[in-house]
């Protein structure tokens, strides 16, 4: 008899070099690097490399990369005008899948029998490039504004933040943001990475691969955590008010945003950059936060008395709509799109691994149903 194992939690579904986790340790790695080494002296461009070549790149061929990146973020007028057909009040993260599909019909010769050709590889970098100038465009464009065109001489990360609000923005907040960005790159097997590895897994080609990732990141249970964490924190309003409402939750079985994670029995190390940030960039400017951020400290203390038992401990969406919300200004529905913004450098990876070395999934099932059975006679 095979065991049913819900959610395939802890069973093996591939082999991968491209990152690990220790969550006994907290520590998380791509391709042996810490990730706390990666944000003290990478950039995002340089980890995109690194996720998908396997090591570190040189100061040339990070050059060359950038140059290309930078060249490839400019948006096929025919997807632009369809993003303006769309509704106004269409959420993100259906906007940027559907655009994200669209884009296979302007490269059709990027498949996945020939993951190495330069027509291929070209095409996950376009993914890359293009996924911030989508999510900067509809950001725009469902306020009824027209899109902020790419600036092709700006890095990432700070291109971004100028298509989403129109200056360039200075570079202690480029830095955090890019931050951010290496962050969110990649986690090992999440839903939105087995879903672009079963549908690679079918020779499907890198678009439609992205585009399903994107559709299972934009599951409440996915994506979309760092809103729910400020929702939260609105609803305590006060730090004299946390103990209780913790409490209530606990009680009545309620979640507790942005609390635990299911590879990690200690501090996700994403939430303890995270919150460093905060606190530095607060002490080198004089920028003054809301009561959020104190109501957040609060909230984890309290959970670290009631829970640390449990292995229940900040994950990275605990401190992120913090810094999204009251440091970059960017308005919450867009958080879901940035965090696959900055997937799909991990994404494009797996894609690229799994055509490698296929095998198309092909799980078994329990049947629950009925005995076989005759029709019934008229």
């Amino acid at each position: 008899m095979i065991d049913y194992i819900p959610g395939l939690a802890g069973v093996p579904a591939t082999e991968s070099a491209i990152s690990s986790i220790d969550g006994t340790k907290g520590i998380l790695a791509y391709r042996g690097y810490s990730i706390e080494d990666l944000v003290k002296n990478a950039s995002f461009e340089e980890v995109a490399m690194l996720l998908r070549d396997g090591e570190l790149p040189s100061a040339k061929g990070l050059s060359e990369f950038n140059h290309v990146l930078h060249q490839r973020y400019e948006v096929k007028h025919g997807i632009r005008e369809m993003m303006w057909s769309l509704p106004s009040n269409g959420h993100p993260m259906d906007v940027l899948q559907t655009a994200i599909a669209s884009m296979a019909t302007f490269y059709p010769d990027a498949d996945a029998e020939n993951p190495d050709s330069t027509y291929t590889q070209s095409a996950l970098t376009k993914i890359i490039a293009n996924m911030s100038t989508l999510v900067a465009a509809w950001a725009r464009i469902s306020s009824g504004y027209d899109p902020i065109p790419p600036s092709k001489e700006m890095p990432y990360a700070k291109n971004f933040l100028y298509m989403l609000f129109g200056e360039e923005p200075d570079d202690d907040i480029v830095k955090l943001f890019d931050a951010c960005l290496i962050l969110h790159a990649e986690h090992t097997i999440n839903a939105s990475t087995f879903s672009t590895m079963v549908t690679a897994s079918t020779l499907a080609n890198p678009f439609a691969s992205v585009s399903a990732a994107v559709g299972t990141l934009a599951g409440s249970l996915h994506g979309g955590a760092n809103e729910d964490v400020l929702d939260m924190l609105d609803d305590i309003g006060e730090v004299s008010k946390v103990h209780g409402y913790i409490e209530n939750r606990l009680k009545n079985k309620i979640t507790i945003m942005g609390m635990g994670h299911r590879e990690y029995k200690t501090k996700d190390p994403r939430a303890k950059i995270l919150q460093k940030m905060i606190e530095d960039y607060v002490s080198k400017t004089g920028h003054t936060l809301s009561k959020r951020f104190e109501i957040a400290l609060e909230v984890e203390r309290v959970c670290e008395e009631l829970l640390a038992h449990k292995g229940v401990y900040p994950n990275v969406d605990f401190y992120s709509g913090i810094l999204y919300s009251e440091i970059f200004k960017i308005p919450k529905q867009h958080f879901t799109p940035i965090f696959a913004m900055s997937r799909s450098a991990g994404w494009t990876a797996h894609w690229h691994e799994q055509v490698a070395h296929n095998r198309i999934f092909r799980p078994t099932q329990i049947y629950t149903g009925a005995d076989f059975r005759d029709y019934p006679k008229k």
